[in-house]
């Protein structure tokens, strides 16, 4: 791809190692929930404890993971949680003998892949401090690629069997583990530590301490979690609206497809809109919610599919925003202590995908398509809300974004 070739070499191999992680993550999470229901013989409620026990599992390692990258070291975290992530994916198939163990099987792989993440953003915007709001960007891009790779294989892999994709899974977790071993044993840590500002050279802070710099992370956390909370309708708002109004199951998946395309094909207007009026992080924060706002109250006034599609289009654009902003705004402001606080914010907002779908099935039950749509308005308002209190105290932090470009 000609965006890539100014970018080094170790860049573009990181890339591709991250696409292949992303893919081997997808060919899973589509099926947990058929696997749950057809395969051994469970409730859809029982399904969704899996999903919310893998959810909790998650939040735990997002905590984890930010929390122990300077006591463990990137290479022991990094390499360490996907290799166990690697180790309760190859066990699922003898867990699932017994659905106690699955449900502990499922909240451990939730646990180790969540790990990983904040250490591998943290190690991003430490070795590429220049670049890193370009290159949270593109990894984000090629993550998404990789998510849309795997769900297509995972419907053709499924057909075969279940365990197939969960092994495939568990597969490319330990390749990825791999070449973190293999690269990060040949590049030298200097110049990680000199893209550090001074500051961040002071010895080591309790974690209680960390967390009452409330202002680094909290708004903008809160705001991402009720982002999620809304996120949830079209899971179980739209996909069951679909179903009830006898349209074809292809109709919710073209959605989905549709996003991935966005993910790629639009980030000119996702560059445009980042040139005219959100140039900041925390300004992309706050124009991503009110897109999602849009896209919400496109579901309520235009209860149609092309009305579902526009919708689509407007949170996607949303998405694009949020997912890169996040991560550049925390590498640039916090220093040494990124790793802790991308731990402690991926963990707070992904609350909401967890309290989001309880919220939403039981409006679905109580009112259908309407009153689900309501929620996510809220939630996305209360979103803007809170990433403009984040812009407001972060005030310094802003200035000295828009000076350094």
């Amino acid at each position: 791809m000609k965006f890539l070739q100014d970018y080094p070499r170790e860049v573009k191999v990181f890339l591709i190692a991250s696409l292949v992680n992303a893919t081997g993550s997808a060919l899973m999470w589509p099926l947990v929930t058929m696997y749950v229901f057809e395969e051994l013989g469970r409730s859809m409620q029982e399904a969704g404890l899996v999903i919310a026990i893998q959810s909790l599992g998650g939040i735990a390692g997002q905590l984890l993971g930010g929390s122990l990258y300077h006591k463990l070291g990137v290479k022991r975290l990094i390499v360490g949680a996907l290799a166990m992530n690697a180790l309760a994916l190859f066990a699922l198939p003898a867990a699932s003998t017994n659905w106690y163990l699955f449900m502990v099987a499922m909240g451990l792989v939730g646990l180790f892949n969540s790990m990983a993440q904040p250490a591998i953003q943290a190690f991003v915007g430490f070795r590429f401090a220049e670049r890193r709001g370009e290159l949270f960007n593109i990894i984000y891009v090629a993550n998404n690629i990789g998510v849309a790779l795997g769900t297509i294989l995972s419907g053709f892999l499924a057909e075969i069997s279940y365990m197939l994709s969960f092994v495939m899974n568990g597969l490319t977790s330990a390749i990825f583990a791999a070449f973190f071993l293999v690269y990060l044993r040949k590049i030298s840590s200097t110049p990680v530590q000199e893209n550090l500002p001074r500051r961040s050279q002071h010895r080591e802070q309790s974690g209680w301490k960390l967390a009452g710099n409330t202002r680094l992370y909290l708004y903008m956390s809160l705001g991402t979690m009720f982002l999620l909370i809304g996120n949830s309708v079209w899971n179980t708002g739209v996909s069951p609206f679909i179903i009830s109004e006898g349209w074809s199951k292809s109709l919710y998946s073209f959605l989905w497809t549709l996003n991935g395309i966005l993910i790629f094909a639009a980030q000119p207007v996702v560059s445009l809109i980042k040139r005219w009026f959100a140039g900041t992080s925390n300004a992309q924060m706050t124009a991503s919610a009110v897109f999602y706002l849009s896209g919400y109250a496109v579901i309520l006034l235009m209860p149609s599919y092309p009305g579902l599609v526009l919708a689509m289009i407007l949170a996607t654009l949303g998405e694009m925003l949020i997912s890169p902003a996040t991560p550049a705004f925390i590498a640039d402001t916090a220093g040494r202590n990124a790793p802790f606080y991308m731990g402690l914010s991926g963990g707070i907002g992904a609350a909401g995908r967890v309290i989001g779908p309880a919220l939403m099935g039981g409006l679905f039950d109580r009112g259908g398509l309407a009153p689900t749509g309501w929620l996510a308005c809220a939630m996305a308002v209360l979103a803007v809300g809170f990433f403009v209190i984040h812009a407001y105290v972060n005030r310094p932090a802003r200035h000295l974004e828009q000076n350094a470009v």
